[in-house]
């Protein structure tokens, strides 16, 4: 509990205004598991709209807006003659972590699109893949957001990226369904763990970040304008299993909030102190 404790106000009231958001996401992929608009085809378009947010999203303040694959690819190259100069080793020990990281789940969904897919569909391209409408909006947002405030458009496009592991935890409570269900848990199983522990970090390593209350109110506003359009984003890629006037309830408040773990959290702090 002293852990839990050690969380300031101000990240906690961020967390509590975030939590309504994270659970209309999870809602969104929930839903469409068992609804009658999924087909085939549905779960090939979510999971070439995913992979193409593993191979090329953007809006996370990456290197020169490339994506989170390209952005921190050219960063290490552009960063090589400055490595132990004026370039730490650690951050770039991060960036081919990040690399790594991102290509093993574009491969995870990849993998299961091939699995899938029928005999005269051809294999997943990654080349091939392009941004939709709802996306791009999330995107537009976060990248201008994160040239107007800077460092707390950063922390904002940080803070919502990942969603609590929404979509991973969902996908993971497929175990035990057979046939593409099981595919589909066991890449999100995978993601999950390898995600969970970063995200949280993210979200608590605010905690020690010198920021004003005023820094609070206007991430708060960047945050829940990110996630609102994030449900937007999912509720697209997953073909529409929630109507308008759900996604405005959600916004209205009118869901069980996602419980946030502060005792996981806890743990985290304490290992990092």
């Amino acid at each position: 509990m002293r852990g839990r404790m050690s969380i300031n106000e101000n990240l906690k009231t961020l967390i509590k205004m975030a939590a309504p958001l994270w659970a209309g996401e999870a809602e969104v992929v929930r839903t469409y598991w068992d609804s009658s608009i999924r087909t085939l085809e549905t779960d090939l378009l979510w999971l070439r709209r995913q992979c193409f947010k593993e191979f090329n999203g953007k809006g996370l303040g990456e290197h020169k807006d490339l994506g989170i694959f390209l952005g921190p690819l050219t960063e290490i190259i552009d960063s090589f003659p400055e490595i132990d100069r004026s370039v730490g080793r650690h951050h770039i020990a991060n960036l081919i972590e990040t690399i790594h990281d991102e290509f093993t789940h574009y491969c995870l969904f990849a993998d299961v699109y091939d699995a899938i897919k029928e005999d005269d569909t051809p294999p997943l391209d990654p080349h091939t893949l392009e941004i939709w409408d709802e996306d791009k909006i999330l995107t537009d947002m976060r990248i201008k957001q994160n040239h107007t405030y800077g460092e707390i458009g950063i922390r904002s496009s940080h803070f919502t990226e990942g969603v609590y592991c929404t979509l991973f935890r969902e996908g993971m409570r497929l175990k035990g369904r057979g046939g593409k269900d099981e595919l589909i848990a066991r890449a999100c199983k995978v993601i999950y763990e390898d995600e969970f522990g970063h995200m949280l970090n993210g979200i608590v390593g605010l905690d020690s970040e010198k920021m004003s209350k005023a820094d609070y109110t206007l991430m708060t506003e960047l945050v829940i304008d990110q996630l609102q359009a994030r449900i937007k984003m999912r509720n697209s890629e997953f073909s529409f299993p929630l109507s308008e006037m759900r996604i405005q309830e959600i916004y209205d408040g009118k869901i069980e909030p996602e419980p946030f773990d502060f005792e996981k959290a806890a743990n985290i702090m304490s290992r990092s102190t």
